[in-house]
């Protein structure tokens, strides 16, 4: 028997030191199997999709014979023959009817020996359609726009507080300005991918996804089958960054091929079809009217969003959220009005709502300041609020004004000169911009299992996800304090539905909800060997659970991690070509658990958003509704050679409010703001003001 209490006491904290990622040389010596290098038998049939180039219309006819002749096919599937799904949301009921939703829709798929026959194959599918003209422009005048039920996460879909309209009127100062921003692709090194097989009525499969729990409703209703009949396993995956949130069709078709053939059977989605299988993030058109008093105080904010989403599924991202918080006026309004196009359905892209939102937000703010002749750092300092401006709430701490502070001293913003366009090194143009940041702090109910025997490591078993943020490091820190052992007797299981039901990676809810979790069963495991076993590790071992979900605190306090960006952008006087040779961001988020992966975290966010500020569109051809650049040759995104020093710091920041480990989560606030300071930047560097992302080198010729 082993004393439980005599474990803790040899152990400097694991939480907080930096600690380099524990699953890193796997990864690197290529011993961490992704989904789609599972190699489950000798054998394994490949599926490979028939996509519709038609955007909105029906299928006549299918001809599959030529398909069918050519050696290796096992099987083709169209609406015609594929297995009958349940009861699933019409986004996902793939080959259950002729009807053709937007382009890129799967009209059916091949099951064939090997993946290069199953991709001759598609080609001898031939397919006839009824087609219409597909309606995929977004506009602010159209005349079907609505407003829909509710947001995303539970957001109301406007919040009206005073008379904005008047409260503009008589402002001594105000802006009146429109942003957009495009629709944009995730782009996760690994692609969408599935291994599926039947085992008798048991569907395996491996595949690539933010949580597997997060399948488990839809594929057990899809196939008829029990959660004791399924088994998603993930424990690794290539990025996803909101893509693999959710069941997507790539999924249903692995089951159905399985089941159809009897053989284990991959999938995996083509950088191309990712454009239209997996979601996008929805474009925005963004109204910002900002009013204020001549010393900066503002008086009336009105943020109203047009954003699209799909015919076969509703998806209202929750835009102007974060303006409903980051500043104080007593006259208030947010709106968001959708309209149904024939497009793909969006889906979440880091830190969706937000990213869009405070882009707008944040460039109005500086355009805000200008018309003040007021420093923009300033203007931010002058309207913090107090309470949650909305709900009447205290926050569980706030440090924006901090984060401002020291990121303006830690980039040498004092004795800015606030004129565009006067400072030129070479022939670049050279300008400065700031904007704030945040995110909202929740946690989400998630369950964790411990099993203690002496002399072995403790086997910790939750059904996290580890999509390259550091989970696989993080988790095992928490649990090592949590036990008071050294990391290396802690033996982390996750990325399995047949382990303990967690949150799936998202919303920057993982650490945050993942790691009270673990600390629950830690704490559970100690009261049970002291009132069971007299503090005595029995010979046998315990397994014990335990369990964390938000709680009175949700309705107590506002919650949420901020932020500051500061950008330096130099613009080509003779070619336009914007630079980013340098950025300064400072947050404050909490608890940081682990300094390695949290700087990788923000640095990950910043440079994703000077991808959006400079590189990323995805384009809709309007006649044909098809994303015209639809691979990495015609999407860009930044690259090693378009990031400059990135200078990253946090806050000592312990926030007890939001959960047990006062961490606030740090996967998105990175993102957000980020484009705003890089605008703000290049219209300091050149006098122009960019309202449509991205700024391009076009945008400098082309004036406001």
């Amino acid at each position: 028997m082993t004393a439980l209490s005599d474990r803790p006491t040899t152990h400097a904290p694991a939480v907080g030191s930096d600690v380099r990622r524990i699953d890193g040389p796997a990864k690197v010596r290529g011993r961490a199997p992704y989904a789609y290098e599972h190699e489950l038998d000798s054998s394994p049939a490949f599926v490979a999709i028939v996509q519709s180039p038609v955007a909105r219309g029906r299928v006549v006819s299918i001809d599959a014979s030529a398909a069918e002749a050519l050696p290796g096919v096992l099987a083709v599937l169209t609406h015609e023959n594929a297995p009958r799904l349940g009861e699933v949301v019409e986004e996902i009921r793939v080959l259950q009817s002729a009807t053709v939703q937007y382009a890129g829709e799967p009209v059916a798929a091949v099951v064939a020996e090997t993946s290069e026959v199953a991709r001759d194959a598609i080609g001898r599918v031939v397919v006839r359609y009824d087609s219409e003209a597909p309606d995929v422009v977004l506009s602010v005048d159209r005349d079907d726009l609505y407003a829909p039920e509710q947001l995303m996460a539970g957001f109301e879909t406007d919040s009206v507080i005073g008379d904005v309209d008047a409260a503009l009127a008589a402002a001594p100062v105000a802006v009146d300005v429109t942003y957009a921003t495009p629709v944009q692709h995730n782009q996760p090194i690994e692609m969408h991918a599935t291994v599926a097989r039947w085992d008798g009525d048991v569907l395996r499969m491996w595949d690539a996804n933010q949580g597997p729990h997060n399948l488990v409703p839809v594929l057990t209703s899809a196939f008829g089958i029990t959660e004791d009949q399924l088994h998603v396993v993930s424990p690794y995956v290539g990025g996803a960054f909101g893509s693999k949130a959710f069941t997507h069709v790539h999924q249903l078709l692995a089951g159905m091929a399985a089941r159809v053939t009897g053989r284990t059977v991959k999938l995996e989605l083509t950088r191309q079809q990712m454009s239209s299988l997996v979601g996008h993030r929805t474009p925005t058109i963004q109204r910002l009217r900002l009013g204020a008093e001549a010393d900066g105080t503002l008086t009336a904010i009105s943020h109203e969003v047009v954003e699209h989403t799909s015919r076969n599924a509703e998806f209202a991202e929750q835009t102007a959220t974060a303006t409903r918080l980051l500043y104080a006026a007593p006259a208030r309004r947010t709106t968001h009005r959708l309209a149904r196009l024939d497009v793909p359905a969006p889906t979440i892209m880091r830190a969706p709502g937000e990213t869009p939102g405070v882009y707008a937000l944040e460039s109005a703010m500086d355009e805000l300041a200008v018309a003040l002749g007021m420093d923009p750092v300033e203007l931010r300092v002058h309207n913090e609020p107090a309470r949650d401006p909305e709900r009447d709430v205290p926050w569980s701490s706030r440090n924006l004004v901090a984060c401002l502070r020291q990121g303006a001293e830690r980039f040498g913003w004092a004795g800015r000169d606030p004129r565009p366009r006067v400072r030129e090194v070479g022939r670049r143009l050279v300008g400065t911009g700031v904007a704030a940041s945040t995110y909202p702090t929740r946690r989400r109910p998630s369950q964790c299992r411990i099993e203690a025997v002496p002399g072995k490591a403790t086997v910790v078993s939750i059904d996290a996800s580890d999509i390259g943020t550091g989970a696989w490091t993080a988790l095992t820190q928490i649990a090592a304090d949590a036990l008071g052992v050294a990391m290396a007797e802690v033996d982390l299981r996750i990325g399995d539905s047949r382990l303990p039901k967690a949150s799936g990676a998202g919303g920057s809810t993982g650490t945050t909800s993942w790691g009270p979790a673990i600390q629950a069963a830690a704490q559970a495991l100690r009261e049970r060997v002291h009132a069971e076993h007299g503090g005595q590790l029995p010979a046998g071992g315990v397994v014990v659970t335990g369990s964390s979900g938000p709680g009175e605190e949700v309705e107590r306090f506002s919650m949420h991690a901020f932020g500051a960006h500061f950008a330096e952008v130099r613009v080509d006087r003779d070619t336009g070509e914007v630079r980013v040779p340098r950025m300064t961001s400072v947050f404050a988020a909490g608890r940081i658990v682990n300094a390695t992966t949290a700087r990788s975290q923000f640095l990950g966010g910043m440079t994703m958003g000077l991808s959006m500020a400079l590189h990323e569109e995805s384009v809709l051809d309007a006649v044909h509704g098809h994303f015209a650049n639809h691979d990495l040759a015609e999407y860009h995104v930044a690259t090693n050679a378009d990031v400059g020093e990135m200078d990253i710091s946090w806050l000592d920041e312990v926030d007890e409010h939001v959960n047990p480990l006062g961490a606030k989560g740090i996967g998105e606030i990175g993102i957000v703001g980020a484009a705003a300071a890089i605008g703000n930047a290049y219209w300091h560097a050149t006098g122009r003001r960019v309202r449509d992302l991205p700024i391009t080198p076009e945008a400098f010729f082309r004036g406001e």
